[in-house]
């Protein structure tokens, strides 16, 4: 049986290497060129869409107070700013999808199997997340702040400072809707069974509420809106695990 050359192996390693990196490129370029051109037929409606965002807070202000702009190019900038979010937020399914091209054929069978359904899941979850936060959260917590201004102080928000809180309360509130799938993941990489997610239940708790006074707004309707659906998604994530990974509720057992 001949030797194998060297030489030969280093050739091949190098293409190989350009040849992921070529496709790399090509994935990361479909995904902005998506990016653009959402924000492109998205940019003439911007001044609309901040209105929308803005809607929960202005709904909320008392008579004759409104949004002010306290830089002067804001009221340009801002509002693109949002369109970006918004084109970002509108094409990460393609995001995914080149992510996903990119590495699936290094993946084995079984990886496959796992990893379509928590991408599917993680992306559905975090647009769910935002959706709480805006139809439920946000005017729950501005009805809260507007009703504990200070007599004598009249509350007129800056208009990025607000894209900038209501964007964290986006994303913080995305990220606590992934706890299916966080879950799943613990359980497929061996770190916890069902029986361990059962009996860490109380603690979940505990972590829900904890984490949800973190990042909500001071007030207490705010943080039980966030703990009990923390609370409610664990308990869907224990149940992915039963589905997803059959193997480890068969090691972890017993009844609930």
């Amino acid at each position: 049986m001949a030797a194998t050359d060297p030489d030969d192996l280093g050739d091949d390693l190098q293409q190989g290497l350009f040849s992921h990196l070529i496709e790399l490129r090509s994935r990361l370029l479909k995904a902005i060129a998506c990016v653009l051109l959402v924000l492109v037929a998205l940019a003439p409606f911007a001044n609309r869409l901040y209105s929308e965002l803005a809607a929960p807070l202005v709904a909320r202000l008392p008579q004759g107070a409104h949004l002010i702009a306290t830089e002067v190019a804001s009221p340009f900038i801002t509002p693109l700013k949002l369109a970006f979010y918004a084109a970002l937020f509108i094409s990460m399914p393609v995001i995914l999808y080149q992510l996903w091209a990119f590495v699936s054929p290094g993946l084995y069978k079984h990886e496959k199997r796992l990893a379509r359904p928590l991408l599917v899941a993680a992306l559905v979850l975090f647009y769910c997340g935002c959706a709480f936060a805006y139809f439920l959260v946000l005017p729950a917590a501005f009805r809260f702040l507007t009703a504990v201004t200070p007599a004598g102080v009249e509350m007129m928000t800056d208009i990025t400072h607000y894209l900038d809180f209501v964007m964290l309360m986006f994303f913080a509130f995305g990220l606590c809707f992934e706890v299916p799938v966080a879950v799943v993941i613990l359980a497929a990489v061996g770190i916890v069974d069902i029986a361990k997610l059962r009996n860490a239940r109380r603690y979940a708790i505990v972590g829900a509420f904890a984490v949800a006074a973190l990042i909500t707004p001071p007030d207490i309707t705010s943080m039980i809106l966030l703990a009990i659906p923390m609370c409610l998604l664990y308990e869907l994530g224990i149940l992915a695990v039963r589905w997803l990974l059959p193997q480890r509720a068969e090691k972890g057992g017993g009844a609930a």
